[in-house]
């Protein structure tokens, strides 16, 4: 077994233990932002694990599970407990409807896919990242070496596309960049918030760190798929487990209590 197959296996193990952590705390402080970066954090250990699966052997029930929870919703749930611990407004409970019903959506497209996936494309050789979407190719535009490709009609035209486990212009693909972009606008943007109220209040320095480490986890992770996707694949699993160093360091600073929310004999005995 090679370190690239070993490295999601880590991963899968960081990523478990740290959503049993997590989720404990929103079963003793029933905080929603607790919630939300577990169901997040499992997405992401569901994903991990796919990933490492599918570097040995095909499944189709877990290149499902790859590619929803990992590629496509679990950025999106974690940045969404970020807003719901940094925003405390009547508008964050509709956003979370919106997510619950966009999530459920994606699930169905990826249902309505998976009797077209491309099969016989797949191979343990490559990481699944690079193998799983159908891409056209521009005009002048040449397919990588060794890759397969077919000429087929695509929105009218006649085209020749690398070919990938889900078909060109499969529906739940669209919905991924919406789920990616919300979870690295409200990482990203709570880490600056955070460390705007800190400097300005000069309050929840720990919040301020926890969601740095937070948004560079979120960052490493994407900038490792974004390289896997430039042709440097052997990045991918590194930055995964890099992400999830990061993010379990984060999550552990950004959850210690403040003052106002440790309960009044707690904070009692702990200034005697």
């Amino acid at each position: 077994m090679s370190i690239n197959q070993i490295l999601p296996f880590l991963s899968t193990a960081i990523m478990l233990g740290f959503t049993v952590w997590v989720l404990q705390r929103y079963a003793v402080r029933r905080q929603p932002h607790f919630l939300f970066w577990g169901i997040g954090l499992a997405m992401f250990g569901a994903g991990s694990f796919a990933e490492a699966y599918l570097a040995l052997s095909w499944s189709k029930w877990v290149f499902f599970v790859w590619y929803l929870f990992g590629a496509a919703l679990n950025a999106a749930w974690i940045g969404h407990g970020t807003l719901a611990l940094l925003v405390r407004k009547p508008w964050v409970k509709v956003v979370t409807g919106v997510l619950v019903v966009g999530s459920l959506y994606a699930g169905y497209l990826m249902l309505q896919v998976m009797p077209k996936l491309d099969t016989a494309v797949f191979t343990t050789d490559k990481p699944i990242s690079e193998q799983y979407g159908t891409k056209a190719l521009s005009a002048g535009e040449t397919a990588p070496a060794g890759a397969q490709t077919i000429t087929t009609t695509y929105r009218g035209e006649e085209v020749t596309a690398v070919r990938g486990l889900l078909p060109l212009g499969s529906p739940v693909r669209l919905t991924t960049p919406f789920f990616n972009i919300y979870g690295l606008l409200t990482l990203v943007g709570g880490a600056i918030y955070s460390a705007f109220l800190f400097w300005r209040k000069r309050v929840m320095p720990n919040r301020v760190i926890g969601n740095v480490l937070i948004a560079a986890g979120a960052l490493a992770i994407g900038s490792a798929s974004t390289l896997t996707r430039l042709g440097y694949g052997e990045f991918l699993y590194l930055g995964e487990l890099l992400s999830a160093i990061l993010m379990f360091a984060g999550f552990r600073f950004a959850a210690r209590p403040q003052p106002d929310e440790v309960p009044q004999g707690v904070q009692a005995a702990a200034t005697d």
